[in-house]
């Protein structure tokens, strides 16, 4: 074999290896998540089935229309809390994955644009000449591709952070407005 083909099927190798890399780190990723998510959900039945426990037990001790009253009105605060609570812990582990798959994408691209310019050093060595004004310009194409991407990438993570920020200011506003419902009586 030549040192050409050698080269070629060294970088294919190479190429191969770290996709599979890659998709392991995805699958984990995925994985991970759907754990969490399904974790979760469980405490969420758990909880939610001890809750309509005592809730039967509690109309069981109802006297009057007062009891009966108060007793939906702690009912429908607990259920409140309960869902405020289950969609943070929701959002939290959609967050961190979605974070997660973010800088799988990130190391993914600046991996290939890294790659592609070592190829591209590597052609140049052996390039007839003439040729290295070509090889520049797919540089600086990548580069000016390499700038978007990351312009891409902060304009995301800036979206990401509003959002996030927007929801916790959702979620505080709902459960200070059911706080001060308890509080009343």
């Amino acid at each position: 074999m030549n040192t050409f083909t050698n080269t070629t099927t060294e970088q294919f190798g190479d190429f191969s290896k770290s996709t599979v890399d890659a998709a392991m780190k995805f699958a984990q990723v995925g994985l991970t998540s759907t754990e969490h998510l399904i974790a979760l959900n469980m405490q969420a039945i758990k909880t939610g089935f001890d809750v309509t426990a005592r809730n039967a037990k509690a109309v069981s001790t109802v006297k009057d229309a007062q009891d009966l009253n108060t007793l939906r009105n702690s009912a429908a605060e607990i259920g409140m809390e309960f869902a405020m609570g289950y969609s943070k812990n929701f959002y939290d582990a959609a967050a961190n994955a979605q974070a997660q798959y973010s800088a799988l994408v990130e190391e993914r691209v600046s991996q290939f644009q890294k790659s592609v310019v070592d190829n591209l050093d590597k052609v140049a060595q052996s390039a007839p000449v003439g040729s290295d004004v070509f090889i520049a310009a797919i540089k600086n194409g990548l580069a000016a591709s390499t700038a978007a991407t990351d312009s891409i990438s902060k304009a995301a993570k800036q979206a990401t952070a509003f959002a996030d920020t927007a929801f916790k200011a959702a979620t505080d506003k709902a459960e200070k407005a059911t706080k001060p419902a308890s509080k009343r009586k």
